[in-house]
């Protein structure tokens, strides 16, 4: 009796798992988010339109059979990488327009370090942005407006319209090219900063410099500082 139960279990454990279910000792989030990022990676350098089920599950160091059982399809997977890495960010750089709304200054500083925090904390982003939103040709930006509008970016927009109608906005800005304007003051110099290794000056700028010079440029332009007046750098 004793030998049949153990026959018993030793069956058991040689039995196969289905195709692609993750063992029982794998924390199934932790797998699910790998998962995601190593999507956010491969579509920062190859594009969306590139990128396969099949290389994303190399990059995360496991199977095909793996993917399938998270995403049943690569437009599902893409889904969940908007709602669940996109938009948070999106919301999250538009709540500072609902902030010290008196002060389009600090608002626009305080938008200016959570762009650069994104970049520096996701280093796929910058790429991700620059291909498939800013591009003619990417396809994250319509897939992201189909799932979630432009109510954010509408937010911006607005205030923006009622700082300049209060006189607190120079009246020639744009306000739709405030964000890209923004992104092309950070992330650029952010990105080229890491092809700077032979020149010690450049070398030693941090993302806070780089902030900084931004924030300037935007709130006071390039002329010569007034008599009497400060700029403080941004805390």
């Amino acid at each position: 009796m004793h030998t049949l139960k153990a026959s018993s279990r030793q069956k058991e454990k040689a039995a196969p798992r289905r195709p692609g279910r993750p063992a029982g000792s794998v924390n199934k989030q932790e797998q699910r988010d790998r998962l995601l990022e190593a999507a956010m990676v491969l579509f920062s350098q190859q594009g969306i339109g590139e990128t396969t089920l099949s290389a994303i599950a190399r990059e995360a160091g496991v199977t095909p059979a793996m993917v399938h059982y998270y995403f049943k399809s690569r437009d599902q997977l893409l889904d969940a990488v908007i709602d669940e890495r996109i938009q948070p960010r999106r919301v999250a750089l538009s709540q500072v327009f609902e902030n010290d709304a008196d002060d389009p200054v600090v608002v626009i500083t305080q938008l200016a370090h959570r762009l650069m925090q994104t970049a520096t904390d996701q280093p796929w982003f910058p790429a991700l942005w620059m291909r498939e939103v800013i591009s003619d040709n990417g396809t994250l930006k319509q897939r992201v407006i189909e799932r979630h509008g432009h109510a954010h970016l509408q937010i911006a927009i607005d205030r923006i319209a009622q700082w300049q109608a209060e006189g607190k906005l120079n009246p020639a800005m744009e306000p739709s090219l405030l964000f890209i304007s923004l992104f092309g003051l950070l992330v650029l110099p952010l990105i080229a900063s890491k092809y700077w290794n032979n020149d010690v000056k450049k070398h030693a700028l941090t993302p806070q410099d780089i902030v900084r010079n931004a924030v300037a440029i935007l709130s006071h332009g390039i002329g010569p500082q007034l008599p009497g007046k400060t700029h403080e750098k941004p805390g």
